[in-house]
């Protein structure tokens, strides 16, 4: 399937993209009708119409790639939401096929159970051998229960924390791939100690004696994305967000009602993009989506993914342990800091 019929699929949960799903359908089906490259040549009333349709499709296109840049150059925060959303999105999973080699999987937290929403493992990143630690929101209905959509329970947290421990004790970095909107807040997870068990993770991360880098590839929702995002490192991908609540949630406690006005003011008002974390200091890199979001091109978004991590862990490996850990307590002192203005 080529990567534009694959678009038009995907242009159907972002609703924003519904301008350019009549344009693919049309190029689509210049293409279907077109002469199959190398068939035998017929009439020359048939050669003109293959020039034509060739020359329709190129002009299509054109048009296309000038509509998508159009709308993605000017994404609100809101739009930018929905694509990190988008059930066509690399989820980890992808990014541990495209990007990891040799990935071999550990579960349990040996306290009390394997919570699938989190994923974790060693594998290789280039070459270099690291635990890779990712939340999971499944592919179909069935798996996306098994993984309750992505909201880790309190053994995800802890099952991650004891494979950190393990990636410490053997001298290797970890890796952790955020895309949750939030830890589950359900009474099960509440009695089983959720809030105690992503404080000890951001505890035990930032006096880990190993390099971590931590990138948002999706959605980064509150302490749930806090629990596996203290790092040396944090990147976020073009079109992820990352905020102490999701836009629902504080369009709920702001207008007491959550729909798409109130939504879009709240995603403005939290200022959770990637440029907008950027510019605040809370992450120090964006890293560069193919054109239209990783749901287009999977394959470039996994490319750029792993170029970062490469380069990063190779740079993180550089220091001595002790500098490592002072420049990691320097960076999350300085989140946050502000210059009182002389009256």
């Amino acid at each position: 399937m080529s990567t534009l019929n694959s678009t038009y699929n995907a242009a159907l949960d972002l609703d924003f993209e519904r301008p350019l799903a009549a344009l693919e359908q049309q190029i689509t089906e210049l293409e279907t009708a077109a002469p199959a490259p190398g068939s035998a040549p017929g009439s020359e009333a048939g050669l003109n119409k293959q020039v034509d349709l060739a020359a329709e499709v190129r002009k299509l296109r054109q048009s296309h790639t000038a509509m998508l840049k159009k709308i993605y150059n000017n994404l609100g925060a809101w739009n930018t939401v929905k694509v990190a959303r988008s059930a066509r999105r690399p989820q980890v999973t992808d990014y541990l096929r495209l990007v990891v080699k040799d990935f071999a999987e550990l579960h349990g937290d040996r306290r009390f159970g394997d919570d699938k929403a989190v994923m974790a493992g060693f594998g290789r990143i280039g070459p270099h051998k690291c635990l890779i630690v990712g939340t999971h929101k499944g592919k179909d209905t069935k798996e996306r229960v098994a993984c309750n959509f992505g909201m880790p329970h309190p053994e995800g947290y802890r099952k991650a924390l004891r494979c950190m421990k393990m990636a410490e004790k053997f001298g290797l970095p970890v890796v952790t791939l955020i895309d949750t909107a939030g830890a589950y807040p359900g009474v099960g997870a509440e009695q089983r100690g959720q809030a105690e068990a992503i404080a000890v993770n951001q505890l035990e991360m930032s006096r880990l004696k190993t390099p971590i880098v931590a990138v948002v590839i999706g959605e980064g929702g509150s302490g749930g994305a806090l629990g596996l995002g203290v790092a040396d490192r944090v990147a976020m991908m073009q079109y992820a967000w990352y905020s102490v609540i999701s836009p629902e949630g504080c369009a709920a406690i702001l207008w007491k009602t959550a729909n798409p006005e109130t939504n879009a003011q709240a995603a403005e008002a939290l200022k959770l993009t990637a440029a907008d974390n950027l510019k605040a200091g809370t992450i120090d890199e964006v890293i560069e989506e193919p054109l239209g979001g990783a749901h287009r091109n999977p394959q470039i978004a996994a490319d750029n993914l792993g170029k970062y991590l490469t380069k990063t862990l190779r740079d993180l490996k550089r220091y001595k342990i002790e500098n490592l850990l002072r420049n990691r307590y320097d960076r999350l002192r300085n989140i946050g800091k502000i210059k009182e203005l002389a009256d």
